[in-house]
């Protein structure tokens, strides 16, 4: 198992941040790697929706199923994805913090098959993809205030 953990503070308050973030179809405005979301659920977002996605693994699509486990709005988002290569379980939490929100992240990704021996380099990966995926959404709602 992969641990991947990380935090950024983005001078928006904490609704508007877990607002977007807990909207799956917002991810690709801010991360390249993300193709296509979409909400496979009717109603609200909220504990139970899920999702299907798309991102670029490689260069080569890489379908994901998502499920949100858990969501106390405006603090903590939990999540569920599979994939063929991974299985990731996680959440990410929003606290007020005198410049805007502090976002933390904390994901426990499962690879599978031959990508458990991948397991040294999938952590280094995947801490890297996070960081930048992270700042780029707090690029884009930084960006989008100003």
């Amino acid at each position: 198992m992969v641990k991947i953990q990380g935090e950024t503070v983005i001078a928006c308050p904490v609704e508007d941040v877990f607002d977007f973030v807990a909207d799956e179809r917002n991810e690709p405005k801010y991360n390249p790697r993300m193709v296509r979301a979409e909400k496979v659920t009717p109603g609200p977002v909220g504990k139970g929706t899920r999702w299907v996605a798309t991102i670029k693994s490689r260069g080569r699509p890489l379908d994901m199923a998502m499920q949100v486990t858990d969501y106390q709005r405006p603090n903590r988002l939990g999540s569920m994805t599979r994939m063929s290569t991974a299985e990731i379980h996680g959440a990410v939490t929003f606290d007020p913090d005198p410049a805007g929100t502090r976002m933390r992240w904390s994901w426990d990704l499962r690879p599978k098959g031959i990508f458990r021996v991948l397991t040294p380099v999938i952590r280094r990966m995947g801490k890297r993809q996070e960081e930048e995926t992270w700042a780029r959404l707090k690029r884009y709602l930084e960006n989008m205030t100003t």
